[in-house]
This record gives C-alpha cells, structure tokens and sequence, in this order.
C-alpha cells in the first residue's frame, strides 16, 4: 500500500491540508485524544470518502469539529447544561450530541440518519490551527481502519489508511491518549454514552448525575458505542493477575507484574491512570505486533480515566464480527 505524505505541521503544511480539505480530500490530523481523519462535513462526497476509506458502518455518527463553541452553535441548539460543559472543558476531549438546527449546513452522513449531531472543539494546537485555516467544520474520526486500535501518532495512521489519506499532519504523540468523553444532551435527562479524556465525575461535578448507557445500541447515538470496536489483531484476556498462557505479551499496570509472558509492557508502573490512557493504544500495537497468540491484560481500577480504558479494552476483547 502507497504512503501518504507526512508532514510537520509548518504554516505552509497546515495550509495545504486546508486546500486539500477544500477540495473534497482526506487529511489526517493530530488532537489531544487521537489522530483524526478529517473532511469537510459540508460536503456529502468528503464525508462518504471518510466512510469508504475506513469502511465504517454508514449508521455509525461522525463528530464534527470546530474552532469554537459559537461556531458550532449555527448548527445544534445548546441547552443551559451544554453551554456550562462547553465552558469548562472546551476546548478539549469532550463530545455533546446535541438537536441538530433545521437547515444545518452539515452532511446528514455524519448524523447517521438521527436528529442529533456529535460536536467538539480540540484542544490540541495542531487541529485549532487546520480548523482556523480551512475555516469550517470538519467530520473527524479516528484515522484508522473501522474497529481497529486507534492511532495515536502520524506513523500508525499511515501503517492503517495509506493512501486513502491525501496527507498526514505530524503532531506527534498524542498527549491524552484516547478518545474524547461523549455526552448525550439531546433529552431532559444527560447520558455518558462513551467514557473518554473528561471523566464522570469531573462532568458530574458541573451538571449533577450522569445516566450512564448499558447496552449496545441497534442505532449508535455516537461514535464508540459497537460492542467490537478498538481491536488489535490478537484476543484480548482481560482482568489478569496470574502467569502466561502459551505465546502471551502482557499488558501490564502498576508495579510487579507477572513474568513468563513473551512480552510486556506497562501502561504506567506507578499505576498514574493519566499515563496508562495516554500508552494504551500505542502498546495494544506493539505487543500486537510482538505476540499474534494473544495477549493478557492486568486490571486497571474501574474510577477515573480507568473507567474509559476499561471501556476500550472490553470493546477489543468483544467477539469480532464477522468480515
């Protein structure tokens, strides 16, 4: 598979992204969370190629991101509890699904069919500077192969989507680690529909108690919520405090893991949920690439940043659908 050019993101390279964007292509970008892989969500052509390249299921919601929360206001109607959360913790990695406007400007592919539209504003400088010169809002998921790790530098997206990206912005590695929070507003009652980089309680803290959703949904309100979703190639055993099985790696937390597996890695030996969710994907990619086998995966406590790695780990354990 041909590579697409990675570039430091320079004035002159954030400005060729925009006119790539422009003109109907798809780039990749850094944010705080992950890589995404941006289109103009104005255009139903852009926003279909998002789709293709990643062969994500067409009823699975995009978000859409913009340079500030009065931009995205033209297009979904904020609520007292959304303007508060907006005020708190955008810029940064948090998504509100809000009504979408009557006449919004945006694909209705990144909707999914659904009166809502996912929302954010990226905190990272690299996205703030590509949605400044583009000057629009762009739909951008994770810049990866539908329902596999996600990517959280410019060399993981090109080892997933080469060149079906026209160009990849290198903002190196991604500080947060995983993806944004996801918080449905669109009803009287708020609901954490995806665990993410803003934790429960620091959202309950703002607006009072958070239903949180259960079950997989037959139609996602968002992106994240498919029951197999951020899966490497090896099974994933999960909640581990014993030796190998044959052929293992080990994903390891805290201090003095197990030994006698064929690898390990650990996502934080000082057991710091910040650090764990900033390495999580990065070595989900390594000890898949050091032990197809399988790999083990200690616990990590259910608070916190934990309860959004916990989520991404249990979706990657999840049976596979079938190709």
């Amino acid at each position: 598979m041909a590579q697409p050019p990675i570039r430091a993101p320079t004035e002159d390279a954030v400005a060729a992204a925009a006119r790539l964007l422009q003109e109907g292509l798809l780039v990749a970008f850094p944010t705080e969370t992950v890589y995404g892989l941006g289109a103009d969500a104005r255009n139903d052509r852009a926003v279909a190629a998002i789709f293709a390249a990643k062969a994500r299921p067409r009823f699975n919601p995009l978000i859409v991101h913009w340079h500030a929360a009065e931009a995205a206001a033209r297009a979904v109607k904020f609520d007292a509890r959304a303007r508060e959360l907006a005020r708190h913790f955008w810029p940064g990695p948090l998504t509100l699904v809000l009504p979408r406007r009557a006449g919004a400007a945006i694909s209705l592919l990144c909707s999914a069919g659904l009166d809502t539209l996912a929302v954010r504003v990226p905190a990272h400088p690299v996205a703030q500077a590509l949605l400044e010169a583009f000057d629009g809002p762009l739909a951008a998921p994770s810049a990866n192969r539908s329902g596999a790790v996600s990517p959280t530098t410019a060399a993981h997206v090109a080892e997933s989507l080469g060149e079906r990206v026209a160009l990849i912005l290198d903002g190196g590695r991604c500080a947060v680690g995983i993806e944004s929070t996801v918080v449905d507003l669109a009803s009287r009652d708020a609901r954490l529909l995806r665990p993410g980089g803003v934790t429960l309680e620091a959202l309950e803290a703002v607006i009072g108690p958070l239903a949180v959703a259960g079950d997989v949904p037959a139609a996602p309100r968002s992106p994240g919520q498919l029951a197999s979703h951020y899966a490497p190639r090896a099974t994933l055993r999960l909640e581990v405090r014993e030796g190998p099985k044959e052929g293992e790696a080990l994903l390891a937390f805290g201090a003095n893991p197990p030994g006698g597996f064929v690898a390990t890695l650990n996502l934080s030996p000082q057991a710091d949920l910040v650090e764990a969710a900033a390495n999580l994907f990065a070595m989900l990619r390594a000890l898949d690439d050091a032990s197809p086998a399988g790999i083990a995966v200690m616990p990590v406590p259910e608070r916190g940043l934990g309860r959004a790695i916990n989520d991404r780990l249990r979706r990657a354990a999840a049976p596979r659908p079938r190709r």
